[in-house]
């Protein structure tokens, strides 16, 4: 399933697997001048390519896929868009590069992430280095490494237009629950490091555009460190993990049934503790 949305120079591609009729679990990709960042999962990456073959879409080729992690929801259709236009550069963080070339191989998928989102296939990809730009015809998109909901995340600003592309460092809420393999202080490093960009708006990997970025981002830190004082205090205090979680967590969450615990507050905890996933 796609849906597509207009800012101005940025068209906006909301994707996801269709089950029962539905969109289930969404995530986005953008087009700006030519630069396609982040294509979405696999199921729905036929969708993206017929989008993109419509002329009428934009006045300019796609020029190149900037990737800013190797997450499955994120990069299925770097593989098909490659072989439909051969040459086509993909840019990444250096760690993207071995997922992005064999991504069975080097990133084993849980059954409910194969059912959302299905198997990636290969694609060849070029590092790029944190600080360095991606320039497209109009604009320039200084890469920003934010490790933290992965090792190889980063994200893109265009310091002219002060447009801000998280990926899935930031998509809003407050968080109660954690992927394995994420780490909260790390995130909350990296989202500090973007907040001190001017930045006008905010394109996330998912949810809403955002146009207060500062405040955003402010607030998304104010709450997780917060919590994490609070983790970190009744852990001092002697008291157990399930307590933490049940005191700070509030109640057990869908997402944990349907991914087995992979993705659970329990985890979140864990994290703050720095006791491993």
């Amino acid at each position: 399933m796609l849906k597509a949305t207009r800012y101005g120079d940025v068209t906006r591609f909301d994707l996801a697997h269709t089950l029962a009729g539905r969109g289930r679990y969404w995530t986005t990709a953008y087009l700006v001048d030519g630069l396609l960042i982040d294509t979405g999962c696999a199921f729905s990456a036929a969708e993206l390519l017929s989008e993109l073959a419509d002329a009428s879409l934009t006045d300019v080729p796609l020029a190149g896929i900037a990737t800013t992690h190797t997450h499955e929801d994120h990069i299925g259709a770097n593989g098909p868009l490659q072989r439909r236009h051969e040459g086509l550069p993909i840019w990444a963080h250096p760690l993207a590069l071995p997922i992005l070339a064999d991504p069975r191989g080097c990133q084993p998928l849980h059954p409910y992430r194969r059912l959302m989102w299905g198997w990636p296939t290969p694609s060849q990809a070029q590092a790029v280095a944190d600080g360095a730009f991606i320039e497209t015809e109009r604009y320039r998109f200084q890469v920003v490494y934010t490790p933290g909901h992965s090792p190889d995340h980063l994200c893109l600003y265009e310091p002219d237009q002060g447009w801000l592309f998280t990926g899935d460092l930031f998509v809003g809420g407050k968080d109660r629950a954690l992927r394995a393999g994420y780490d909260i202080w790390q995130i909350i490093d990296s989202l500090k490091r973007v907040a001190e960009l001017p930045a006008t708006t905010l394109y996330p990997g998912s949810a809403r555009v955002r146009q207060d970025p500062a405040g955003e981002l402010a607030a998304k830190i104010v709450h997780l460190e917060g919590l994490g004082e609070k983790v970190l205090a009744l852990d001092c205090q002697g008291r157990s993990v399930n307590h933490i979680v049940r005191e700070l967590m509030g109640g057990p969450m869908l997402i944990e049934l349907i991914t087995l615990g992979h993705f659970s507050r329990r985890r979140l905890v864990l994290s703050y503790l720095g006791r491993g996933q």
